[in-house]
């Protein structure tokens, strides 16, 4: 009996001890500024300073939100360059640098999810392929921020479609 114990807690205070290196390699292997983790030209949060008319606008917009939150769906459908395509509810899209854009909505956005994808804003073609991320846009309840890069990792322009739902 005392053998089987011994070997349990050998194998306890390996797997334990297992798990906390791995842990440890995960916290390290989180990527940084000079891994490609952020560009470096942003402040707290990943993201560039909002511009002046990307701050007015969005307080415009706001004014035309009822604070209702139902299954409302807002969308928009940006060019690589930043012009959006076509949308619903979007009242400006910036494109800040390679691969940064905001995306600015009449209605509070920051209740609600955010999906995106790389995806061909006219009607015909495959996209080129890549990631993109969202976020809510910093100190801007009714934006978003994107960021589209390579496969490698490298900031790029790309295509997107974003869709707000809440």
């Amino acid at each position: 009996m005392a053998t089987l114990f011994s070997r349990k807690a050998v194998a306890v205070t390996l797997a334990v001890l297992g798990l906390t290196l791995a842990g440890g390699g995960i916290a390290a292997a989180q990527p940084t500024e000079a891994t490609g983790g952020q560009p470096t030209a942003v402040r707290q949060g990943g993201q560039p300073p909002l511009a002046p008319e990307s701050a007015r606008v969005a307080r415009e917009a706001l004014k035309q939100d009822t604070g209702a939150l139902a299954t409302t769906v807002s969308f928009a459908v940006v060019h690589s360059n930043g012009v959006l395509a076509r949308g619903q509810d979007v009242a400006l899209v910036r494109r800040y640098g390679a691969g940064q854009y905001e995306v600015i909505f009449n209605r509070v956005v920051s209740r609600g999810a955010y999906i995106a994808t790389i995806g061909d804003s006219g009607n015909c073609c495959i996209p080129p392929s890549g990631l993109i991320s969202v976020a809510p846009r910093l100190d801007t309840p009714n934006g978003v921020f994107i960021q589209t890069r390579t496969y490698s990792g490298t900031a790029a322009d790309r295509p997107f479609h974003l869709h707000v739902a809440g």
